[in-house]
């Protein structure tokens, strides 16, 4: 679907908005590429599309419901303006592997092309399953039918990785991993063909919502102990991973409605997908600075459109937190670097 947001009132595309540095600009007409509705990258690009109108930036013309592995590339070839970045691909991209073997040599060039404008996270891996399945550890699992993700790609093997570090089983022989696509978890969330699902989860999450109708849900946290371990930390450095912690108190479900949280601490720890949106690194400083600049400015207004937006790091920069850094080559563009300096933020040396 192709959704385009135009500037509120009459702000009209020869509309022009003064900069921190004096210059104007006149609002432009810019492509974006997300996800489907209901998550957060679909949240970030839908908000900063809403923003750039009201704030006579840009029309941005978002084509949602896109496969991402596809977006970035346009973005890299300059085919699209803005998408949303898982941002392991990136590292795929730069590397040639996964969904770019086919690119070889090829995929350094265009993961060289990209430029990040600010980051956010898709929520946690974490254990969800009924009350009455009886599974309260990641033990549990054992000889279980476990759903895991779509039946290839990031998502699969980030699950698998979960469950292996949580409770050292291998799909296959010592649970039944189920894959699907995303779009028929809905239905076996509570058709009961699955015992339990090891999938992202933002907080509060949709999935344990729709879980809720067919029964109590319990959300089962990555061990303290494992959590912290060595060899857990050293998969959350890896590119795309980022570490989740969140609070019961600060995971969005009340007392009342059915949800506990198993955990030590009354904490849910989990490995987070890192996110950033992108852009071509040729798009210029002053373009680049006033986009980030009306994102950075209505972040607060961003974190009150989703019960979950609180809980995804929107306006954290932390290289550990964001997932930037590392092995990860991706860096912010420059003029997305000074909007977020001038208002006040310390962009990690290694990300510009």
């Amino acid at each position: 679907m192709t959704l385009t947001r135009r500037a509120f009132g009459a702000v009209s595309c020869a509309a022009m908005i003064a900069l921190g540095s004096g210059s104007a600009l006149a609002q432009a007409n810019l492509t974006a590429e997300t996800s489907s509705p209901g998550n957060s990258p679909h949240l970030s690009i839908m908000h900063l599309a809403d923003v750039l109108g009201r704030d006579g930036i840009a029309n941005l013309q978002v084509q949602e419901g896109q496969t991402l592995t596809n977006s970035i590339q346009n973005v890299a070839e300059g085919k699209t303006d803005i998408a949303a970045l898982p941002i392991v691909l990136h590292f795929l991209l730069e590397k040639g592997r996964g969904p770019y073997s086919k690119q070889g040599e090829n995929g350094a060039k265009l993961a060289a092309n990209l430029r990040a404008l600010y980051p956010y996270n898709a929520g946690a891996y974490g254990l969800i399953a009924h009350t009455s399945s009886n599974i309260e550890k990641w033990t549990d699992l054992k000889n279980k039918t476990v759903f895991n993700g779509p039946p290839r790609g990031a998502a699969l093997v980030n699950a698998r990785q979960a469950i292996q570090m949580a409770a050292g089983y291998k799909d296959g022989e010592d649970y039944k991993g189920m894959q699907a696509n995303w779009g028929q978890l809905a239905n076996i969330l509570v058709d009961g063909s699955a015992d339990a699902f090891v999938v992202p989860l933002t907080f509060p999450s949709e999935r344990v919502t729709i879980a809720l109708s067919a029964g109590n849900v319990n959300i089962v946290s990555t061990p303290k102990e494992i959590f912290e371990g060595e060899a857990f930390q050293r998969l959350l450095k890896a590119p795309g991973n980022v570490p989740i912690v969140v609070k019961w108190e600060n995971m969005g479900y009340g007392d009342d409605q059915g949800v506990t949280l198993i955990s030590e601490d009354g904490t849910f720890r989990g490995m987070g997908t890192a996110f950033a949106d992108v852009v071509n690194k040729d798009m210029s400083n002053e373009m680049a600075k006033a986009i980030t600049a009306s994102y950075i400015k209505s972040m607060e207004e961003l974190k009150a459109k989703a019960p979950y937006a609180k809980n995804i790091n929107i306006g954290v920069l932390d290289a550990a937190d964001s997932g930037f850094c590392g092995a990860l080559s991706l860096k912010y563009h420059p003029g997305a670097v000074e909007a977020w300096e001038e208002a006040g933020y310390t962009v990690p040396d290694c990300a510009k």
